[in-house]
């Protein structure tokens, strides 16, 4: 596809626009040495900064032609042509990532190959608290239910965490409690389309595949994790209503309904957004194989 100034300019602005749009709030707290313990987790645990969000990809295969000048000529892994135009260089990005691309399509198009499963009602954040000593939580915030309330939810309730990263912040007794031991070795074994926090990686494995990755894509993953956080949290043993929310009481029946019908319409979100991020690996990685 080649795309003149006239047609690839705008898209690059209304991203640009799209992503300070999404990251306003963390901005604005940053500058005041603010932390918000819902919002923040999407750039300290995963580690981009809102100006590679700002940073417009046309994906692989997009030749962008020269109007005042093509920012992507100084960016890593695009070649400029005798022309001015400027293209990805797919092979050398594989050369240098190709083992990612590779691992996120094998780990992505499995969970998508299987079932959902719902249940689990986020009892991994209650894991991760359970029996810890006052004041070593992960946030600053306190605990709905009290110390002793929330160790009762999670002695009353079956666990069944499937995923690594949310596995491995288990507290060393809530670890024996889960039904299941993922490790980093079984992780494309064990991933599953109804986990939030599988749904919330989509963005991590957007953010993966660097340039390879279209620009909407890749704001369409933030926007999903960002709204699955906050049912995160809600749902989980801290108090939330500093910020605003009400609690998904999942100690409730009433809890636990809301929890499965938002993480169905989460999965069903999910699936959409995970077949595009396969279909954009595949490609390249049929290429760089054939």
């Amino acid at each position: 596809m080649i795309l003149t100034a006239a047609d690839w300019q705008p898209l690059a602005t209304a991203h640009e626009a799209r992503a300070d749009a999404l990251t306003a709030g963390h901005r604005d707290r940053t500058a005041r040495r603010e932390r918000h313990a819902i919002d923040d987790f999407l750039f300290d645990y995963y580690s981009a900064k809102p100006g590679q969000l700002r940073r417009w990809h046309p994906g692989a295969g997009v030749t962008l032609l020269p109007g005042d000048g093509v920012p992507h000529a100084d960016w890593r892994w695009y070649r400029t042509a005798p022309d001015g135009s400027v293209t990805l260089d797919v092979a050398a990005f594989m050369a240098d990532r190709g083992s990612t691309v590779r691992f996120v399509h094998g780990l992505l198009s499995a969970t998508a190959s299987r079932p959902i499963a719902t249940g689990c009602f986020g009892l991994h954040e209650w894991a991760m608290v359970y029996r810890e000593a006052p004041g070593q939580h992960r946030h600053a915030l306190p605990l709905r239910l009290g110390e002793s309330g929330t160790d009762t939810v999670v002695e009353t309730h079956r666990i069944r965490c499937t995923h690594i990263d949310a596995y491995r912040f288990f507290t060393p007794e809530a670890a024996p409690l889960n039904a299941l031991r993922p490790t980093r070795e079984t992780q494309i074994a064990d991933d599953q389309g109804g986990c939030l926090h599988a749904n919330m990686d989509l963005y991590k494995w957007a953010q993966k595949l660097g340039p390879l990755c279209p620009g909407d894509l890749l704001l369409d993953s933030f926007e999903l994790a960002a709204e699955i956080r906050v049912t995160d949290m809600q749902a989980s043993p801290y108090d939330v209503s500093g910020y605003g929310l009400e609690p998904v009481a999942i100690e409730t029946p009433e809890g636990k309904a809301e929890y499965v019908r938002r993480q169905r319409g989460f999965a069903e979100r999910a699936a959409v957004i995970r077949a595009r991020i396969v279909a954009v690996a595949a490609a390249v990685v049929s290429e760089d194989s054939s």
